[in-house]
């Protein structure tokens, strides 16, 4: 008796070690990631001066003043000179009033962990993040839209930042408006006041920090990194865990599902199967008929039918071990699309968010960047830190080959024009052999697709977790 007494206090004393240690590595990979993930490097991007630059279904033309040389480059921060003319200032603005989601530190305990940071982890839930962010930009105020303070913002190309830093900046503007806070808002109502424009462009930006504030990092954000890792924890993922782009698509579809402001009701979120896309489907979430998890049914849907948006997510992947060159004019036909709103990938190692190309390059928002936690529960929170002012380049060669193409449908109609168009890009060349999906008439039980969506995803699901691998070896993808 004693034997087994003594045994069980051993046992609890070494349960006990061994939390403390993975407490304790937890907490010094968390520090290593702020560290490393809390500098902006200097790296300039270079846009041709010649070519069109095309960003989620906009195209713009960059052109110099007496320039000679046809092969002539600028930068993005040459965007603002007055050497450069044409688009560039439609195109920065255009560019930066996309919703940036990055690294963040120092927030909210993180479900079923310790940790309170996604710096070294949470790329894909941040690139995951964008495009729904993007695609409600889209629902909700138009492609049209953009930030009134976007040509604002310094291009974090032009300095090197630390977090203190960061932190230094997000204090200031918090003092400034909490110092101005009821100025600000007397001008706002005069504004309003003063005319219908006025009044729309106030509007506008009530639904801008409306949509920014769902992605907040704390337990009551609808669409936050804590609902997501939530979501993911019914898929057997954890917080610091690998997330691959198709599991990401399902997390994502989830939480729109689950949602619980009327705002979110109007739209939702389709998966494709098996590089399939089943029209039957689409149809049917465009008219509520769809059921959720507390609506099997789905005979409670308060939208009208035919007036449900659909986000229609396609995880796919354009080549075996390395991307297959062939897909080029596919990646760069759907990012001209006006109601693509972009890929969830990124290069081995790291995801990005790719909205646009110039050329064979790829143009993308970078979620590599740590900064500190915002409080998006109070009212007039500083939005600087979500918008990115510093557009990314790279070569479409070194894309990875596994990732998830996003597309917004308003309507059946506007869905049956959607499948049309795609079908025609979708034609494979001699050398693809393949296309990247395939459009499918009627709905995907027809075709007895029993086995559970999530546990399908082997084609794009690399586990980089194998023996003599660990963190410190690369950013998870």
């Amino acid at each position: 008796m004693c034997c087994d007494g003594f045994c069980s206090v051993a046992d609890k004393m070494e349960t006990k070690e061994t939390d403390e240690v993975e407490k304790l590595k937890s907490k010094l990979m968390s520090a290593w990631h702020n560290v490393k993930y809390s500098w902006v490097l200097k790296s300039k991007t270079a846009f041709s001066r010649n070519s069109p630059v095309f960003l989620l279904g906009k195209c713009y033309h960059f052109t110099a003043v007496d320039d000679e040389s046809p092969t002539e480059s600028c930068t993005a921060e040459a965007l603002d000179d007055d050497v450069v003319t044409g688009n560039a200032d439609g195109f920065r603005k255009d560019f930066t009033s996309r919703v940036w989601l990055t690294y963040r530190k120092e927030f909210p305990t993180l479900p079923g962990s310790t940790i309170t940071s996604d710096c070294g982890w949470g790329c894909t839930l941040r690139a995951g993040q964008m495009i729904l962010a993007q695609a409600l930009l889209l629902h909700i105020l138009g492609r049209d839209w953009t930030w009134a303070e976007a040509l604002t913002l310094e291009p974090l190309d032009t300095e090197t930042w630390t977090s203190s830093a960061a932190r230094r900046l997000v204090a200031t503007l918090e003092a400034s408006i909490q110092g101005e806070r009821v100025q600000v808002t007397q001008q706002r109502l005069c504004a309003a006041q003063g005319g219908a424009k006025e009044a729309e462009s106030y509007l506008q930006e009530a639904y801008h920090r409306t949509i920014v504030s769902w992605f907040g990092d704390g337990p009551s954000a609808l669409l936050g990194i804590h609902r997501l890792v939530q979501l993911g924890m019914t898929s057997g993922k954890r917080a610091g865990d690998w997330y691959g782009p198709a599991v990401m698509a399902h997390i994502l579809r989830k939480a729109v599902d689950e949602a619980v402001d009327a705002m979110l009701k109007g739209i939702s979120v389709y998966v494709a199967q098996d590089c399939t896309v089943y029209s039957a489907d689409v149809i049917d979430s465009h008219s509520g008929q769809t059921g959720s998890h507390s609506d099997p049914q789905g005979l409670n849907s308060e939208a009208a039918p035919d007036s449900r948006a659909v986000i229609i997510l396609i995880p796919v992947r354009l080549g075996g071990e390395k991307i297959n060159p062939e897909y080029l004019s596919f990646v760069k036909s759907i990012l001209s699309l006006e109601y693509c709103i972009g890929i969830i990938g990124g290069k081995p190692k790291q995801a990005y968010y790719f909205v646009g190309f110039q050329d064979d390059s790829l143009i993308y928002m970078d979620p590599h960047y740590c900064q500190s936690f915002v409080d998006v529960s109070t009212s007039d929170f500083p939005l600087q830190s979500f918008h990115c002012p510093s557009p990314k380049k790279m070569p479409f060669s070194k894309m990875d080959p596994s990732c998830t193409i996003g597309f917004y449908s308003k309507n059946v109609e506007h869905y049956e024009r959607i499948s049309t168009e795609l079908s025609k890009i979708l034609q494979p060349s001699s050398k693809e052999k393949y296309p990247a999906f395939t459009f499918m008439k009627g709905h995907g039980k027809d075709y007895e697709l029993s086995t559970g969506i999530e546990k399908r995803e082997w084609p794009f699901i690399r586990d980089t977790r194998k023996a003599g691998t660990t963190l410190g070896d690369f950013v998870l993808l």
